[in-house]
């Protein structure tokens, strides 16, 4: 009579597997939460281009509304407009793609 049962090693493997499903538990939740912030960071992205291209757009109608801006000026403005257009896209692509590569698995 020394050494443990049968039983007593089946309790402690019984308590291993629920040690284990409850890690494994936490360990969801947390990709879980990982989740939830990149959607977070997405919604950001997105809305943040939007804001953006509408104050683009709206400056672009009162600069073609404007009778006070010289036809150089009017130019010069649209052209500025359209490099602005082009980083708020392209740093946008850039956003959402370091977001979707975040936290991949390999």
């Amino acid at each position: 009579m020394g050494g443990p049962s049968e039983r007593e090693y089946r309790e402690k493997l019984i308590k291993i597997r629920e040690d284990l499903y409850k890690r494994i538990k936490n360990v969801r939740n947390e990709f879980a939460k990982m989740e939830k912030i990149k959607l977070d960071a997405l919604k950001k992205a997105d809305e943040s281009r939007r804001s953006a291209e509408s104050h683009i757009n709206k400056m672009e109608g009162d600069i073609t509304k404007s009778t006070d801006l010289a036809p150089e000026s009017k130019k010069r403005l649209r052209s500025e407009i359209d490099i602005l257009r082009k980083e708020v896209q392209e740093k946008y692509t850039e956003l959402r793609t370091r977001i979707s590569e975040t936290m991949i698995p390999t």
